[in-house]
């Protein structure tokens, strides 16, 4: 696969380009294939500045066929990367705008990519596909998928939309990533994101108060090492492939209690409480506590290079500065 020539054929399209994870895939794809090769698609949410200026961005609303269709033709589109999705808590605070975007939209993305002569789509699933009855240590690639959430729900679908779409010709290729952590865009309302804020909290107050238990383990990965699985996904060698929109992803397991404990050591007298919030907590409940990744480390290569002490210290090393500049600015 000779994709370092991608622009001379075509170009990739990112959506939920504003996003926690496509506000940085962005500007990596643009570094190995050219900014005017990589499509950023916002929609609600602003683009990032460092993103509006080096390459072309679009309004994307993937609710709508036409609109997908549309910037497929008019930008020559052969990879896709659809990360458009409402998380957790969201998804279930608005159900109707949630099965708009998670399901309508992937069914949108796959149909005009179908359709339009697109080489792949990259349908990043999650962990949130499983449910209370999957093994909750080292959970398996191939397992019964009940997941609790509307969100599970969903990426399931995309999942299984994948496969079927793989059967029509196209390559669809998916991680279920595990909960992401970055210093770059602000947490929301994703059940996971308690391991970002947990670092605001820290250097701005001092303290955090988590809506998890503290023995809540959850499988985790920095966002270096995230962009990295879905870049090499992409490139991999299809005929090594046996699974392909239903990769386990992993890369390190930790409870509240135990991140506050690498933060305390870093920052002294760091403080944490919990205030328990039930939807979380039971969403929370019905995922692994860690994840069995064999699959894409024997298909294609996957390793991840950070665990928590180095996650630990590069975000604080990170968000340290950016919080004293948004002081400063304030």
């Amino acid at each position: 696969m000779d994709d370092a020539s991608l622009g001379a054929v075509g170009k990739i399209l990112v959506t939920g380009a504003a996003g926690q994870i496509g506000s940085d895939l962005v500007p990596e794809l643009r570094k190995l294939y050219g900014n005017e090769n990589v499509v950023a698609a916002g929609h609600v949410t602003p683009l990032p500045e460092d993103i509006r200026a080096s390459g072309p961005c679009i309004n994307l609303n993937v609710r709508r066929y036409e609109d997908v269709e549309r910037i497929i033709k008019e930008h020559g589109v052969t990879v896709v990367y659809h990360l458009s999705s409402l998380l957790s808590a969201l998804a279930e605070a608005n159900r109707p705008l949630a099965y708009d975007v998670n399901f309508t939209g992937v069914f949108n993305v796959l149909e005009a990519s179908l359709a339009n002569g697109v080489k792949r789509v990259n349908l990043p699933s999650s962990i949130a596909v499983f449910g209370a009855d999957a093994p909750s240590l080292h959970t398996p690639n191939d397992v019964s998928l009940n997941p609790t959430s509307l969100y599970g729900v969903s990426k399931v679908y995309g999942e299984t939309m994948g496969t079927y779409y793989r059967r029509l010709g196209l390559d669809v290729r998916g991680t279920r990533l595990p909960g992401i952590i970055s210093w770059k865009t602000e947490p929301t309302a994703g059940t996971t994101d308690y391991a970002v804020a947990i670092f605001y909290g820290a250097l701005s107050e001092g303290r955090y108060t988590c809506y998890l238990r503290p023995n809540t383990a959850l499988p985790m990965m920095y966002m270096p090492d995230a962009i990295r699985s879905l870049i090499l996904l992409d490139q991999a060698d299809p005929t090594r492939l046996v699974h392909s929109a239903n990769f386990n992803l992993h890369a390190f397991s930790f409870t509240p209690a135990q991140i506050a404990r690498e933060i305390e050591a870093r920052i002294p007298g760091f403080q944490i409480d919990y205030e328990i919030d039930p939807l979380r907590q039971a969403i929370a409940d019905s995922w692994p506590d860690s994840i069995d990744d064999s699959a894409a480390r024997e298909e294609w290569d996957w390793k991840p290079e950070y665990d928590l002490p180095a996650m630990v210290d590069d975000m604080l090393a990170n968000l340290g500065p950016k919080l004293a500049r948004r002081q400063k600015g304030a």
